[in-house]
Formats: C-alpha cells, structure tokens, sequence
C-alpha cells in the first residue's frame, strides 16, 4: 500500500451507494442531452456536410484545411496570448479582490457590492456599452484623453494593434468567479492555523505567502481554468466589438465556427468544435499537475 493512502472505512463503503445515486441524475442528464450531440460532432468533424444533405466522408480534410488557415493560426495566437493575460492579470485581480474581501477594511461591503454587480450584465450587454465607451466621437476614454492631448484621435475597436487591447478591456476587469472562489477557501481555512502563525511571528506578508495562498491552491487553480476556458469559448465580445478585425487580428475559434455554419460548412465548423474540446482537455489536465489539484491541501 502507497504511503498516504488508506482503504476506504467500512461506513464509507455503505455510503457509496448514496454518492452513486445522488449521481445518477447528472449522468443521466449527459447521456441524454450531451453525449449524442458530442458523438455526432466528433463523427461529422470528418465529413463535409451542408446541414441538409447527407454528411459525406473527407478524412482529415477539415483539420489539415483548417491549420493550414492563416486566420486559424491568427485565432490561436490571439488565444495563447488572452490565455497568458487570463491566468496572470485576471486571476491575480480576482485573487486580490478576495485577500482585500477577507480583510474586511473599512468600505469592504460596498465594494463588495460595486465589484459584483457588474457581473450579472451579460457579456452581449458589455461590450455594446465598451463599444461607446472607446468610441472615438462620443466615448468617455478619448474625450478624457482629449482633456490633455487635443489631437488624440483613435478608433479603439477598429484599429491595429488596439483593437486585441480594447476586447481584453471587455473582460479582465471581471474577475468576480475567481474572487468567490479563493474568498471561500479563504473563509474556510481554520482559525487555529492561522493564529499559530501569528504566534510564531509571522508577519502579514509571511502569513498571506506561506500560509494563505497555499491553502487556496485548488481555488486559485479552479480560477485559471474557468478564466482560460472562457477565452476558448469567448464570441459575444468579439462579434459584437470588432467582429474578428481589424483584418484577423482579433479573431477567434468561435468566430471562425460561427462563420462556417453562416457558410453552410457544417463539417469543417464541428473540426473547430473538436479543437476547441482538445484544447479545454489540454488546458484542464495542464492546471490539474501545475496546481496539484488532486493532492491533499491539509
């Protein structure tokens, strides 16, 4: 036997059962509603298909077409860099926003509240409001620059290189799933051990770095693999800003699928739906042995 391991207890072992059944309704719901759907995706991915007629086997021919695409290589540069910015600014923010939560300074409560709120906006409503925000006429941003610098003239959303700036604006500030959850590893984490720290001469800085932060490992990594995922699947902020340009450089894979089934290429949008699936499986496995996520905490 493993060092650290043990054998489940004997009332463990009769309450499996319960753990099963309590199970049984989410498996339930994926098979019927998910796994057909899935299947059908990975089996189409493979053939042309129009939608109507009858899909016809082409091999690999939708994968080597799509990485031979320059916009789809464009799309997956764009992707790596939102992913590097999510992991590292955006749940930084969120793990920041949930140390000064856990603090409780004078204020905490209201910006509680101001933080949040925002986020029950939808993300179609947010980028049509950033849309005016950085609009060069009427928008706050450049009519503030102008206050300084008369002549300042930029079209955030339409030109190269701000516009891949102006769309991570969309969303980098809102980082509120990240907060609630470190907030709750915060909140969880026992009296006791961080009072025995204190005692020890633990400064501040020490008790946050040595003691916090790595108590909210798993929470930190359930974070970065939420923020990513939702760059993967990110399509409201970017059709309704800048629709992929200007030329590609704002695309996405999502965009890139929509524009296939507008293009009636069932088969080839269903090769990015895969690649999209991969690429959320490669990124939850990477967290998973970066953050230790299956190991013991306490």
């Amino acid at each position: 036997m493993k060092a650290g391991k043990s054998n489940p207890t004997v009332l463990e072992r009769r309450n499996y059962k319960w753990c099963y059944l309590f199970l049984l309704p989410s498996l339930l719901i994926f098979l019927l509603f998910y796994l057909s759907p899935i299947l059908t995706v990975i089996a189409t991915s493979f053939t042309k298909w129009d939608g109507f007629n009858k899909p016809v086997f082409i091999g690999l021919k939708n994968y080597i077409d799509l990485f031979h695409s320059k916009t789809f290589l464009i799309s997956l540069k764009n992707l790596l860099a939102w992913s590097v910015i999510a992991a590292t600014l955006h749940v930084g923010f969120g793990v920041l926003m949930a140390f000064v939560l856990y603090a409780k300074p004078k204020g905490w409560k209201f910006t509680r509240v101001i933080f949040m709120v925002p986020n029950v906006i939808s993300a179609a409503a947010w980028a049509m409001i950033y849309k005016f925000i950085f609009n060069d006429d009427m928008g706050i941003l450049n009519n503030l620059i102008r206050r300084f610098s008369p002549d300042f003239h930029v079209q955030w959303f339409f030109q190269s290189p701000y516009a891949f700036w102006a769309v991570t604006c969309t969303w980098i500030f809102y980082a509120v799933i990240v907060t609630l959850v470190v907030l709750n590893d915060l909140m969880a984490v026992p009296e006791e051990v961080v009072e025995a720290a204190r005692v020890d001469g633990a400064s501040p800085w020490q008790l946050t770095r040595h003691i916090m932060l790595p108590l909210c490992r798993n929470a930190i990594g359930t974070g970065v693999i939420c923020s990513i995922t939702s760059r993967i699947a990110m399509y409201e902020q970017i059709r309704l800003t800048t629709a992929g340009g200007p030329g590609d450089d704002t695309m996405n894979i999502p965009l890139i699928l929509v524009n296939s089934i507008s293009d009636m290429k069932y088969g080839f949008a269903n090769a990015n739906g895969m690649v999209m699936f991969a690429l959320g499986l490669i990124i939850l496995a990477a967290v998973n042995i970066t953050f230790r996520m299956n190991d013991s905490i306490y």
